[in-house]
């Protein structure tokens, strides 16, 4: 992660990489795949993915604003002549599903507004089928075979959740079935393409967006002293080294780094042992709901530092959980257009997509939710040739300076067989409260990018 990749323009027969063919060689084509039997469906073993990438020139616009053609080509598991099926798994029920549900929901709203517009992709309609995992990893693994075993999906897109994918994404890496555009900010789920040549991360990296952090906090908030409370998994370990990576040690001091568990009930007395450390600065790797928690307890104590939250936190449901006031100043991260800025015809696209096509009230998670949907119906147009699992990661991997009109200026995602996380750019946000009390995001400062 961290470059652009130019994509080598190539094609593959019997499972391996050949040059150009000219017109005249065809013909010798069709014999050939005739004879190799057609792409093995059954997975390919972990890491002997052939990257091959046939590189896609950018075209500023998401690629469901042309409707693709109908599939002419090989097609794999999941795909009729009139249906694309694709699976994902998340926590729909209990408090993160509170939080999150909508994610997969909007992502659904936006397949089925393309489904009805546009006919679906390559003559197919989009069939999303979303299993909930309660957040657990066993869980997780259960419907994710369910989906490859029994509804034989053609691929996952839009993973969601760090600790519940953690046995999915091996599995899937090991059948070779694709795990494209992950809503999962663990930094092993991008940072190994070799290892892990079937997933493809959509959020930002924890550990890059922590570096950002780093770099911030000893720019503008020098002198100040530090503290971390994170969950204890990937995704705050991530959080808490991707920070130290950046900050300059002559310029911040990190007085405390304070785990707590998933399942905790109450971090009560871990943001008292935060408080009496003295720090100025709380990082928080942690989700809305226990952000939430700490900070009204940090209230109580009289405790109010610098406040600087992982994107997890990025939206407006924030403030269900704490007053408007208590989050003034907070500082975290995104890349999108935020659903507040209802005057842009993006965003307001997106309200009415939302409305119409059955999605959640739009939030800053669901814009992200449509981004993620629009690369997804970018990617099936340009297989619509070769609509097997090893179609979709060719061009998955080709995917050169996409752009989507919810991204904010400066952003765009591009994808190779070297590069497995999709947005790599963001910029920091904070609340700001308005006369009447209301709180909302806000954007300041520069893009910062892992290029």
């Amino acid at each position: 992660m961290g470059s652009l990749y130019q994509g080598v323009s190539a094609m593959r027969l019997c499972g391996k990489s050949s040059a150009f063919l000219t017109a005249m060689a065809l013909l010798a084509v069709v014999v050939v795949v005739a004879a190799c039997g057609g792409e093995d469906e059954g997975g390919t073993p972990e890491g002997t993915k052939t990257p091959v990438a046939a590189t896609q020139a950018a075209t500023g616009t998401p690629a469901a604003a042309t409707a693709t053609p109908a599939s002419t080509g090989q097609v794999g598991p999941g795909v009729t002549d009139t249906e694309i099926i694709l699976g994902a798994h998340a926590p729909m029920s209990g408090a993160l599903g509170a939080v999150y549900a909508m994610i997969p929901n909007a992502t659904g709203a936006y397949f089925n507004y393309i489904n009805d517009t546009q006919g679906g992709v390559c003559g197919r309609k989009i069939v999303y089928k979303v299993e909930d995992d309660n957040y657990d990893p066993a869980k997780g693994l259960e419907v994710t075979r369910k989906l490859v075993e029994q509804d034989k999906v053609l691929a996952l897109v839009g993973n969601l959740g760090d600790l519940d994918h953690s046995s999915a994404f091996e599995y899937l890496n090991e059948v070779g079935v694709p795990d494209l555009l992950t809503s999962t900010g663990a930094h092993k789920y991008g940072s190994d393409p070799q290892g892990h040549p079937w997933t493809v991360q959509m959020i930002p990296d924890y550990r890059m967006e922590a570096n950002f952090f780093g770099q911030y906090i000893s720019e503008n908030l020098a002198g100040k002293k530090i503290a971390f409370l994170y969950e204890n998994s990937d995704f705050g370990l991530d959080g808490v080294m991707g920070v130290e990576e950046k900050l300059d040690p002559s310029k911040n001091e990190v007085l405390a780094e304070l785990p707590y568990e998933a399942n905790a009930i109450d971090i009560r007395s871990e943001v008292t042992n935060l408080k009496n450390t003295g720090a100025e600065v709380a990082i928080l790797y942690a989700t809305p709901g226990f952000t939430g928690q700490a900070i009204k307890a940090a209230d109580r104590l009289g405790w109010k530092p610098q406040y600087v939250v992982t994107y997890v936190n990025s939206d407006d449901i924030l403030f269900q959980f704490v007053a408007p006031k208590l989050l003034e100043g907070l500082i975290t991260f995104q890349a999108l257009k935020l659903a507040a800025w209802r005057d842009d015809p993006a965003i307001a696209k997106h309200y009415e997509i939302m409305s119409k096509y059955g999605g959640p009230a739009p939030s800053n998670f669901t814009v992200y939710a449509q981004a993620l949907g629009e690369l997804a119906v970018d990617m099936l147009s340009r297989a619509c040739d070769n609509l097997t699992r090893q179609g979709l990661m060719d061009v998955i991997e080709s995917t050169q300076g996409w752009k989507s009109d919810l991204l904010v200026e400066g952003i765009d995602v591009t994808i190779s067989d070297t590069d497995h996380t999709a947005i790599d750019a963001g910029r920091m946000l904070r609340v700001v409260v308005d006369d009447n009390g209301k709180g909302r995001f806000e954007y300041f400062g520069d893009v910062y990018y892992m290029r």
